[in-house]
């Protein structure tokens, strides 16, 4: 029997974690937690949600537990095809994880359970909708017991959610500050004072934020400061964050990307080419993930996931992506995971020891990755040297399908209008010599009717 791997990101819940074995995931199940459980599975709360698609499934497994001394059970769950954080999500993808907690909390309340926490890090995006993926969640409920995890929901939720819709949507980047969620307090005094006038967010933000500043430097139990609270109160008070969260929007509007399609110098039948291609040698290769970096709202990506592959779709402008979590959700694409993220500040690890969350390369390599119509915005505008560039894309994938923008098209020529240019090594040449000291050059294929070239690579 291999040794069981703990991972990294599960330690704080004493009711069990995750392990592998043989590059399989298992979770232990404490005895601490062995009552919840029975309850969960016994009470038919597990399989009404597995049967909406709110929690994920598993299965019991005999396998040995990794800490042997205080296990109960060893399960098998689902594994999720990517790991994503809540400071990637688009805004309609943090309110749907949103809303599914709360969903979750009502259809467990009506059985007598209660979500023991409500983070943000505990969905995914599974089949193209917003998933709990942590069983040991749940709780019997008692009655008068406050739902435990309500500070937690506001902080992970509610607060960024409110950021996002009233001030500025890149105010998600927050959470990559504060892993636990934004500060009510600061929240609170970033947010408008048209807000106080809205009443969820004066009751959830606002005087939380009061009540928690009021009560912090008091030696008071804590059991005595819980104040007790009716089931009938407690749907109240989940019914009241629902409405608050549904009523937040954004419009993805105003940015530079948002609209990119409709403001290229492709042709019709350029476009159509570039499409061809990238299905072909997604469906040659037959990659089971695809990393789509630069992916807009998803065109491409949608390309490389009709030969199968789980494609994540990322790009920097969060007005794309939310456009992309929309197409997702009316399609009903069950294959694409879009997702913001700055390929020159990519996501790091964060949190306890710098291992808590991984970094956007530690969730790779991937089997193929699309760099389509980027390259030059990271080798003109943000002056990354050709052979850092192979470098970086050699280390995330195995086949790499890229674009090579030559100096003469209009969009590069955009890019150099306002600058010096100091790159005389950018040169197909110059591009294809530095790759080629990463990559095998299997296909070249010049774009129709552009003076672009589409480069099937494989990582030496």
């Amino acid at each position: 029997m291999s040794k069981a791997e703990q991972l990294s990101a599960s330690f704080r819940d004493p009711s069990g974690f995750l392990f592998t074995r043989n590059g399989t995931l298992y979770r232990q199940i404490n005895r601490a937690y062995s009552n919840d459980y029975a309850r969960l599975m016994d009470s038919g709360l597990y399989g009404k949600l597995v049967k909406a698609g709110l929690l994920i499934p598993h299965v019991e497994s005999d396998q040995l537990p990794a800490e042997s001394d205080a296990a109960f059970k060893v399960i098998q769950p689902e594994r999720v095809p990517f790991i994503s954080y809540p400071y990637e999500w688009s805004f309609s993808q943090l309110k749907d994880a949103a809303l599914t907690t709360l969903s979750i909390q009502k259809r467990a309340l009506k059985l007598d359970m209660s979500l023991k926490d409500a983070s943000a890090y505990n969905i995914q995006f599974m089949r193209g909708r917003a998933t709990l993926i942590d069983t040991l969640s749940f709780e019997d409920y008692k009655e008068g017991q406050p739902w435990a995890a309500y500070k937690q929901f506001c902080q992970h939720f509610l607060a960024p959610l409110a950021l996002m819709s009233y001030r500025d949507v890149r105010l998600s980047q927050l959470l990559r500050v504060y892993i636990d969620g934004v500060p009510l307090d600061l929240a609170s005094a970033l947010l408008p004072l048209k807000t106080k006038f809205n009443f969820g967010l004066l009751t959830h933000i606002h005087f939380h934020a009061d009540a928690q500043k009021r009560y912090s430097d008091k030696a008071i139990n804590p059991r005595e400061r819980r104040m007790s609270m009716s089931k009938q109160a407690l749907i109240g008070l989940i019914e009241s964050l629902e409405n608050t969260i549904q009523k937040l929007i954004w419009k993805p509007a105003g940015t530079e990307w948002g609209d990119y399609y409709e403001n290229t110098n492709y042709t019709d039948s350029a476009f159509e080419h570039k499409k061809q291609l990238v299905n072909e040698w997604a469906l040659e290769k037959k990659p089971a993930l695809v990393w789509d970096l630069g992916g807009n709202t998803g065109v491409f990506s949608r390309e490389a996931a009709l030969s199968g592959a789980f494609t994540v779709s990322f790009d920097i402008d969060p007005a794309a992506v939310e456009q992309n979590y929309r197409t997702v959700k009316s399609k009903k694409e069950q294959n694409v995971l879009p997702l913001v993220l700055d390929l020159t500040n990519p996501s790091p690890s964060l949190g306890w020891n710098n291992n808590e969350r991984d970094s956007f390369a530690g969730r790779g390599p991937v089997d193929m990755a699309l760099a389509l119509a980027v390259i030059h915005h990271l080798a003109i505008s943000n002056n990354v040297p050709l052979p850092q560039l192979a470098e970086f894309f050699a280390s995330r994938c195995k086949w790499l399908v890229i674009e090579f923008v030559p100096k003469s098209d209009s969009q590069v020529q955009k890019l150099l209008s306002s600058r010096e240019d100091i790159f005389p090594g950018y040169s197909r040449e110059g591009f294809e010599s530095a790759f080629s000291s990463r990559f095998l050059i299997r296909k070249a294929e010049s774009v129709r009717d552009s003076e672009r070239t589409l480069y099937l690579m494989e990582t030496q």
